[in-house]
């Protein structure tokens, strides 16, 4: 037996399928595609860059995010995927004896990581209607994490109930996971004016439809943008690499494209949801590009494996009790949508 060796249960990612024709609702995907611009980058970016090494602050991109989100540069941090953003978080904010507290049904990296990472943590549950209870965060504690709106269960938290959240804990870091936000939700950017303990992460996955270029950002007050870095640079400093900034850097100028997309999955959301709820299905009111359903006169398992027989891949999640009878379906298209639905009333009808 070989010593020294980490034991840990890792994060499980949705199912990767490649099979032609198929409908892929699982990973929460952008079924639109990236803006034209990034299509016209690729054809002319020059492949001698690759050479070098990337740039070690994504200034550029940095520069166009701030423009967009009315914020300083030196506010942001770049990363590879959220992800990225959120683990190094964990690693140059929670170092509290106190356990790090978030809710018992969210992202379930956040676990993960507190484990990796060796960092005490504390799962508060969620109410019964899947909603994070503000009382139940004003406890010490080593840091707070939020997704919001959460996943899986789609819900979005008011940024007023956010800021008592943060007002009460002005002694930790409080990260705000907005990887959604585009999609209904409220950022809590604003915030930024007033605390100097809150730090946000968002994603070009999402949104952007960039989920495989792997880029996302952090942003907060200099003072916890300084530490992060400090973390970045001692882990990975070329953590981006050049041609995903620039292509980034391309999706943020032509943003107006994104907003039209996440607008038109909204839409699509919104009717799906009525659709399921006029077919007796339980649908959590969300506010991401997902949503999360209990089926009726059929269990959750039934529906998945009738889906998956005619390639419709959605979230399955059997071994989480409180949803083990739910799955969670993303948004695509209309039209893809339109086929989900004939497919479910065939079984359940």
């Amino acid at each position: 037996m070989l010593k020294g060796l980490r034991q840990i249960e890792p994060y499980v990612a949705g199912f990767q399928p490649k099979e032609k024709d198929m409908i892929k609702l699982n990973t929460n995907e952008n079924a639109y595609g990236p803006s034209p611009k990034v299509q016209e980058l690729l054809k002319v970016f020059d492949v001698n860059r690759l050479t070098r090494y990337s740039s070690l602050d994504q200034a550029d991109l940095r520069e166009a995010l701030a423009g967009q989100l009315g914020v300083s540069a030196d506010q942001i941090i770049v990363g590879n995927g959220s992800d990225d953003i959120l683990s190094m978080a964990f690693l140059a904010f929670f170092n509290s004896d106190e356990p790090v507290v978030f809710p018992d049904l969210t992202y379930g990296f956040y676990k993960v990581w507190a484990d990796l990472y060796h960092i005490p943590y504390h799962e508060i549950p969620l109410n019964d209607r899947f909603e994070i209870e503000t009382v139940d965060y004003f406890a010490d504690n080593g840091g707070i994490i939020l997704a919001n709106p959460n996943a899986p269960t789609g819900i979005f938290k008011p940024l007023e109930e956010i800021e008592e959240i943060v007002k009460a804990n002005q002694d930790v870091v409080v990260v705000i996971d907005e990887a959604y936000v585009s999609f209904g939700g409220q950022s809590a950017l604003p915030l930024l004016q007033k605390y100097d303990n809150v730090f946000i992460t968002r994603t070009f996955s999402k949104d952007a439809a960039l989920a495989g270029l792997r880029v996302g950002y952090g942003i907060g007050s200099p003072q916890l943008i300084a530490i992060i870095n400090a973390v970045k640079n001692s882990v990975n400093p070329y953590n981006v690499d050049s041609l995903a900034e620039e292509i980034a850097t391309v999706a943020v100028k032509d943003w107006s494209y994104y907003e039209k997309s996440c607008q038109t999955i909204c839409q699509t959301r919104d009717w799906f949801a009525g659709e399921l709820q006029a077919l007796g299905f339980d649908v959590l009111p969300s506010k991401t590009n997902f949503v999360l359903v209990e089926p009726k006169g059929v269990t959750a398992q039934a529906l998945f494996s009738y889906l998956e027989a005619h390639k419709i891949y959605v979230r399955y999640f059997p071994k989480v009790d409180r949803i083990s009878n739910k799955l969670r379906i993303s948004i695509g298209t209309q039209a893809e949508m339109e086929r989900v639905l004939d497919v479910i009333k065939e079984l359940v009808e």
